[in-house]
This record gives structure tokens, sequence and C-alpha cells, in this order.
């Protein structure tokens, strides 16, 4: 089985198992992604994490899949991609954090998959890799957007052009990983941080996921007015009310 979806009570994980091929991208991996996100809209879900078996996270697209795809049209090419695509905006959409949990590395759109979470746990000695010069192609699933957004330029384009891999450790130092684990701990971590997320306010954090998201793109007016509307709701619900009564209580709050 190349992917599979643990139901773990309040959250879900996501296990690519494509062991054989480095955890590469493969259609059953794409249903499990697209299962977990419709699954994620139970309530009782409160974070789903992305991960790997076989020490390493995501190789990115088989080559020998797009070594048949030569035989489409650029027109079936592009679908293709599009599906792509389609998967990392479903993973954005998903209404509770999604984190990566990345043993080994993350290589292509593979790498564009943990970017596309919004927490990423990563081993000390994961490489991320963006390596599509080398077979002659270029960047898909988001990766230049999501590299703009998180790393100096000169290494972004470093990363790209020459398709040198950076160690986990410097992408946290950049703030682009979020916790560091030793190899084979990744999952640990994880699960501390799903935990902390289950204690949370679920409506809350999916507002936040998308106030976030969408201030990348948006004028600072049309994002003040965002900001405007999401408080004026969530200052009327049942959240806001145990929220502020735990605070001035000093307990923790129930949700």
């Amino acid at each position: 089985m190349s992917a599979r979806i643990e139901d773990a009570g309040d959250r879900l994980i996501i296990w690519n198992g494509n062991t054989a091929k480095r955890g590469a991208l493969s259609p059953e991996l794409y249903e499990a992604i697209n299962q977990a996100m419709e699954q994620a809209q139970e309530p009782r879900i409160r974070s789903v994490i992305l991960t790997s078996e076989g020490g390493f996270f995501c190789a990115g697209g088989n080559l020998n899949v797009l070594i048949e795809r030569r035989q489409l049209s650029e027109t079936q090419r592009r679908g293709k991609v599009d599906e792509l695509h389609d998967l990392l905006r479903g993973i954005r959409a998903c209404p509770v954090p999604v984190i990566a949990a990345v043993e080994g590395g993350a290589a292509g759109a593979g790498l564009s998959l943990a970017l596309a979470c919004d927490l990423i746990v990563a081993a000390k000695d994961a490489k991320f890799t963006a390596a599509y010069v080398k077979a002659g192609l270029v960047p898909d699933g988001g990766l230049t957007s999501a590299m703009a957004r998180l790393l100096p330029r000169p290494l972004a384009m470093e990363m790209c052009l020459m398709g040198r891999p950076v160690m986990a450790t410097r992408f946290a130092e950049l703030g682009a990983v979020n916790r560091l684990a030793a190899p084979g701990k990744v999952m640990e971590e994880a699960m501390v941080l799903a935990d902390h997320l289950a204690a949370g306010s679920r409506v809350a954090q999916g507002v936040i996921r998308g106030l976030v998201a969408q201030a990348y793109e948006t004028s600072e007016a049309d994002q003040l007015d965002a900001e405007r509307d999401a408080m004026a709701a969530a200052a009327g619900r049942d959240e806001a009310a145990e929220g502020i009564a735990a605070f001035l209580e000093k307990r923790p709050a129930v949700y």
C-alpha cells in the first residue's frame, strides 16, 4: 500500500508508503490526501499530519511517469500539472492546520507538498531540494511562490537554478521550519504540535489559517477589512466566550 490514512482520534495521519520510490508522488497518495481533507471537515478533527514511511518524506514526481507524459499533448500535460495544483489547493483549504513531518528530505514536488502545509517538523539531517533543473524541468506545485515568501531571493535562486540541497537546519534558521527533531523522532514532535492544536479553538484556528494565507497576496486595506470582519464574527462565538472566561479565570479553556 503506497498511501494510507490513520485515524488517531482528533487528528488524521496521512502515511506516504511509496518506500520503493523514496515517497514519490502516486495516485494513491493523491487519493489519501484528498480523502483526508474531506474527513477533516468533521468537528472532532483538529489537525492533519502528512508524513512518510521508509525514511524519506517525498521525492516528488516519478521521472518514469514524466517520460511517459512526453507522448501526451501539451494541453494534456497541463492537465496533469493541474491535478497536482488542485491537490495543494485542497491542503490550503483544509479547515484545520496541516503539519508536515519530514524525515530524510523533500525534493521537487515533495518540497512543494511540505511548504503547502501550515507547520513543518523536520529531522535535523533532512535535506530540501528543488532539483528540477537537473532534469531539464522547472518547478511546479507553487514552489517558486512558496520559496519567494519564505526564503531570501539568492537562496531560492541557487536552489532552483543549481539544484543545490539545503539542510533543514538552514531552513529552521530562516524560519521556514517550525521544529527540528532528531532523526527518527519527527513524528513524536509532530504529535506534540498536534496536541497543542487540539487544545485550542478549532474555528479560530481555521479562520487564522485563511487570514495568514491571503495576507501574502492581499493589499493592506483589504486585509484590514478581512481582519475586521473575522474579528467581529469571532467575538460573537461561544468559543470566544469560553476563551475569554478561561483567560480571566486563569484556567485552561475547554473548547
